[in-house]
């Protein structure tokens, strides 16, 4: 485990849970943090390294790490392990810019080596859930909220927490970026705060997006509508609603029906109702979902991939889309900022 800090740790608990199963050995922590490493490691019963290096020289039985250090040192830290045969999980974003994505991707292909990246709501049960349902989504409605914290503040909000939301809706729609109007500003930290994002895809779909790390309430929700379906996914309580209008998924249902499901399922998802819709023209249901940590469904992903030297659910090329668009939502962000007059500090 490369880098002990808040999630870091969630990392090496996790590790820690399959050695106990019988599944993998956690060989050590590394962190120049030499105290917080140790505490790690003993919490966790394996061993503190200063550096990667370190680690590779006195255990040369590694074949897989967690990479959860600063962005900007991520491919740094990747390349000194993929060039001694190790398979990396690398937290998101992949990398700090598109040119250091690239070279992810050149060092992993040359050195035939497994890469995920850490695009955590991929492996949450209500997302991995709603796959199966996808048809032809035209609009969403997405909310991801926190409360302030002094953690991951080398990255703006958008490359932060929206990231999450970009990957899991860039994986849905399955479509070219047309066009990004967005919003941005700094709250407490030098860098964006709070972002409102709006993308057209090539498909026609329409993403909004908000996030923010200084909310009063912490908020993960998904909303969105395709031909004959309203689908609200609630990341926290990991829970799908999907309302399903009269007429199928062809897209004979009428505009009214249209706007009846999301008025009444953006009301009723709030509270989970199970009861059947006051419109009978409405259907709702609640896909059964399998309730698991999602990190640690993630690293399992990472840990098969290994094994069966197989692509990884989230590969670099999908890091390296999901930090495209972040890049390019940030790059609209400041020119707004230009246009009204508004610097970032």
């Amino acid at each position: 485990m490369i880098g002990v800090g808040a999630f870091g740790r969630n990392h090496a608990r996790v590790y820690r849970q399959l050695q106990q199963a019988g599944s993998v050995r956690l060989v050590g922590v590394v962190d120049p943090d030499t105290l917080r490493a140790d505490a790690i490691a003993s919490e966790f019963g394996c061993k503190t390294f200063g550096s990667v290096e370190q680690v590779l020289t006195t255990h040369s039985e590694v074949q897989a790490a967690s990479v959860a250090v600063p962005t900007v040192l991520h491919l740094e830290v990747a390349r000194t392990l993929m060039e001694a045969g190790v398979d990396v999980l690398i937290e998101k974003p992949v990398a700090a810019t598109l040119a250091e994505a690239d070279e992810l991707i050149g060092l992993a292909s040359s050195h035939k080596r497994v890469a995920q990246v850490g695009h955590l709501e991929r492996f949450n049960p209500a997302v991995r859930a709603t796959l199966p349902l996808i048809n032809r989504p035209m609009f969403f409605e997405v909310h991801r909220l926190s409360v302030f914290s002094p953690r991951a503040l080398d990255v703006d909000v958008v490359l932060d927490l929206m990231i999450h939301d970009l990957d899991v809706v860039l994986t849905f729609v399955k479509s070219e970026v047309k066009e990004i109007r967005a919003v941005g500003l700094p709250i407490l930290s030098g860098k964006v705060d709070i972002a409102n994002v709006r993308v057209e895809f090539e498909s026609g779909c329409v993403a909004n997006f908000t996030a923010s790390r200084v909310s009063t309430e912490r908020v993960r929700k998904l909303r969105f509508f395709q031909p004959g379906q309203y689908i609200s996914i609630d990341y926290g309580r990991q829970d799908v609603l999907v309302f399903s209008v009269g007429g199928g998924a062809d897209g004979s249902h009428s505009n009214v029906a249209k706007d009846a499901t999301l008025e009444w399922g953006t009301r009723v998802d709030n509270r989970l109702s199970s009861q059947p819709s006051v419109n009978p023209q409405i259907a709702v249901a609640k896909p059964a979902v399998t309730a698991e940590e999602p990190l640690l469904a993630e690293i399992k992903a990472f840990l098969l991939a290994v094994r069966e030297r197989s692509r990884p659910v989230v590969s670099l090329e999908d890091g390296r889309k999901a930090l495209d668009l972040g890049l390019e939502i940030l790059a609209e962000i400041e020119r707004h900022a230009g246009r009204i007059g508004v610097g970032k500090s």
